[in-house]
Parts: structure tokens; C-alpha cells; sequence
């Protein structure tokens, strides 16, 4: 009976130990030498370690259950993600914003590791968990090897109807004074946000420093159509986030994976003399999936326009 309790006690370490081993030197493959934060290391990765901690529980173990497994491989997740924060690899927000479509994949490797064992398809253990372990880093290497970085530029709109006139509208677009400190709920994990705006000159050439939490952002001005049209370009900007975590960490991804490119505030005068505001921000993620990732980042700068259009809007009303 003691010999028992222990061989089951030895195999649910063992599921959750190996893939975490795995998952952290992966991760650190993927983070710190070949810098890719793609398809490897948020869908690949997950998979591969929801098939091997179920695969390492049930294969030849007739007493473990679906649920069981499906158990040890969301736990494992959950001790690979307290890892990483533990060994200064990410901070808690994004590994917050990475938690959805990494418990997608590694529900789906569980899936497709107890289809396996109950068909008994793989009858070789290590062999299969070889071959599919090293297949990780192979793809992140792939991907290192192919990134051609082909930006895709984005764009986010932003619009708000202010009580005042365009001309009245204009002087608190090209810049303005410190805002109040932020309520909203995705400002408080980190997230860098607007704090004023400042410019030095007058016209195209014009240098424009809109100040966030994290540092300044860059904005030489390209058109001054006052008070209609005011456009820059982002030729500097801080970090996107200050991470949550035990330790200062700054990965990788908070410098050249989300990067702004160009702005402009459209100044629209409306029958009823108010003045229709619209911010725009062009900008390319280079965090893959896009499909998943820019969900994320369009999100954060609606809230970042959000918050400037309405102060924009509180001063210039109090005029």
C-alpha cells in the first residue's frame, strides 16, 4: 500500500516537474536567445506541455481519470507561470494577458494526450515525448530563422463630441496639463499611461512630448492644420509597462515589439458648435499571434485615448 501511495505520488511530481523543466528552459530559448514572442513559445509550448504532463500520469496508469489529468495540466501551467515570476522571466500582467490562449493550448494537448492513451496510439513513451519536446524548440528556431519583421501597420480611432469650439479645442490638443491620476482598472497593473503634454515651437517641426508613467514619447510635428489637423510621428517612446514582480525586470518585449508610429488629433466642427475630436494611433505589434495579441493592444491604447481625449475635453468645456 505505502509502495503505491508513493508510485502515484512519484508520477503527479513527475507530471507537473518535467514539462515545467521544459517549459522554463524553452521560454528562456525563446525570450533571451532567439528573442521571438510567437507561435513556439504561446501555442506551441502550452500544447506540448498539456500532452506531456497528461501523457506522464496516464500512460500505464489505469487508475488516473480524464479529470485527473485535465487537473495536472492546468496545474502544471500554473506552476510554469509562478516559475517564470520566480525566476524574474516575466512580470504578472503578461503573463495575465498570455493566461487565455495558454490554457487553450495546454487544454487541447490534454485533449489530444488522453485520445493517445485510451487508443494506447503510443506505446513508446520517451520516444513520443522525445520527438515532441524537441519539436519546440525547433519551430522557435524556425521562426528566429524566418522573421523577416514585415510589420503590419495598425491603426486605432478614437472619437468624442466636446462643448467648445475647434479653436478652443485646439489649444488643449497640442498640448496639456497633468491629468489626474488614472481610476481605471488596467492603469493600476502597470500599463503605461498619459500623465501631460508638452511642445516645444509652433507649426510643422514642432517637437510635441506627450509624458507617460513609463517616459516621454517622441512627437516631431509633420502637419499643423490649426485648428483642424494636428499630425506627428513617434520617433522615440518609452517602455510600454512597468512589470509587476519581485524583482525590476524589463524582458525584451518592452522595447521594439509594440511600437508607435505615427499620431494625429482630427478637429471637426459640427452644426450644433460643438467639436468633434478624433485621435488616431498607427502603430505595429510584433507579439504573434496577431490575431490574439493585437485584441490586447488595441484595447490598451482606447483606453489610452480614453483618457486623453476626455481630459482634452474636461479643459477645454471649463474654458
Amino acid at each position: 500500500m505505502k509502495n503505491d501511495r508513493r508510485n502515484k505520488t512519484r508520477n503527479y511530481i513527475l507530471a507537473i516537474l518535467i514539462p515545467c523543466v521544459i517549459g522554463w528552459i524553452f521560454s528562456y530559448l525563446a525570450t533571451n536567445i532567439f528573442i521571438a514572442y510567437s507561435y513556439g513559445l504561446f501555442i506551441w509550448l502550452p500544447f506540448v506541455m498539456g500532452f506531456s504532463s497528461t501523457m506522464l500520469l496516464a500512460h500505464n496508469n489505469e487508475s488516473r481519470t480524464k479529470y485527473d489529468c485535465l487537473n495536472i495540466s492546468f496545474f502544471t501551467l500554473f506552476i510554469y507561470c509562478l516559475g517564470l515570476l520566480t525566476f524574474a522571466f516575466e512580470g504578472l500582467i503578461c503573463i495575465v494577458m498570455a493566461a487565455p490562449i495558454g490554457l487553450l493550448f495546454n487544454w487541447l494537448g490534454f485533449l489530444v494526450a488522453w485520445k493517445v492513451v485510451n487508443k494506447k496510439i503510443a506505446k513508446n513513451l520517451p520516444t513520443t515525448l522525445s520527438i515532441l519536446i524537441l519539436s519546440v524548440p525547433t519551430l522557435m528556431g524556425f521562426e528566429f530563422a524566418v522573421n523577416k519583421n514585415e510589420d503590419q501597420l495598425r491603426s486605432v480611432k478614437t472619437l468624442i463630441e466636446i462643448k467648445a469650439t475647434p479653436e478652443k479645442v485646439w489649444q488643449n490638443v497640442i498640448e496639456f496639463p497633468q491629468l489626474k491620476k488614472p481610476t481605471e482598472f488596467i492603469f493600476k497593473t502597470g500599463i503605461a499611461y498619459p500623465i501631460n503634454a508638452k511642445i516645444n515651437g509652433k507649426g510643422i517641426g514642432a517637437v510635441r512630448h506627450c509624458n507617460f508613467s513609463t517616459g516621454s514619447f517622441v512627437e516631431p510635428i509633420t502637419v499643423w492644420d490649426e485648428p483642424k489637423l494636428l499630425k506627428f510621428n513617434v520617433v522615440d517612446q518609452p517602455e510600454t509597462m512597468k512589470e509587476i514582480s519581485f524583482y525590476d525586470v524589463h524582458p525584451n518585449h518592452l522595447n521594439g515589439y509594440f511600437v508607435s508610429r505615427q499620431g494625429q488629433f482630427k478637429l471637426t466642427s459640427l452644426p450644433n458648435g460643438n467639436t468633434l475630436l478624433e485621435g488616431t494611433t498607427w502603430y505595429f505589434n510584433r507579439i504573434k499571434p496577431n490575431i490574439y495579441w493585437t485584441i490586447w493592444s488595441d484595447f490598451i491604447i482606447h483606453k489610452i485615448h480614453e483618457r486623453v481625449l476626455n481630459h482634452i475635453k474636461e479643459q477645454s468645456e471649463n474654458i
